[in-house]
């Protein structure tokens, strides 16, 4: 197990988890200050740069698991779409490896 961490598939791997994981953190951090007054929110912007960053997974998980963003057509098409991306450039690279 500790040599595969240690390769730049493990690596990649770990970077995954971890992006997903603060990606699914945000979106439930901000449903949760949205509903305090005055409270201050995550930026869009910066919860899209999350899924573009590699965490689209876990937006889209915590966007359905906090019920946060449901109602924005741009986040219920445009997470999955940054995920179809994603899958795409991904399955691109295994074939060209």
């Amino acid at each position: 197990m500790k040599e595969f961490l240690l390769t730049p598939a493990g690596l990649a791997v770990c970077y995954l988890l971890v992006i997903n994981l603060i990606a699914f953190c945000m979106m439930g951090w901000d449903k949760r200050q949205s509903k305090r007054e005055g409270a201050r929110r995550t930026p869009e912007k910066r919860l899209f740069l999350a899924a573009v960053l590699g965490g689209s997974v876990g937006a889209i998980a915590g966007m359905f698991h906090f019920r946060h963003k449901t109602r924005h057509w741009y986040f219920r098409y445009g997470l999955p779409a940054i995920l179809i991306l994603q899958l795409a450039a991904a399955g691109g690279i295994w074939y060209c490896l």
